[in-house]
């Protein structure tokens, strides 16, 4: 029985090699049960999936600017967040 430190090294091993059978029915099982792994084993494919399509994008020209009408906008309502959370002097 794998413990969950030997679980996630073969989770993040997965995504660069193919574990052999008996790895992966260990990490399966252990998965079954173990939420925290399972949790880990999702956040990794969540990752690898948006770094492939962050990839994927880089060929895509960048996004506009904002005008500046539209930061000024910004500015001033974080400046107002900011005043309503600072404490009283």
């Amino acid at each position: 029985m794998l413990n969950c430190r030997q679980v996630t090294q073969l989770v993040s091993q997965s995504m660069d090699t193919r574990l052999r059978w008996h790895e992966r029915a260990a990490v399966r099982l252990h998965l079954l049960y173990c939420v925290w792994c399972r949790r880990y084993a999702g956040q990794i494919r969540f990752l690898r999936k948006a770094a492939r399509e962050l990839a994927d994008g880089a060929d895509q020209p960048a996004p506009e600017k904002l005008p500046n009408e539209a930061r000024a906008q910004i500015r001033e309502r974080l400046r107002q967040a900011l005043d309503e959370t600072s404490p009283p002097q």
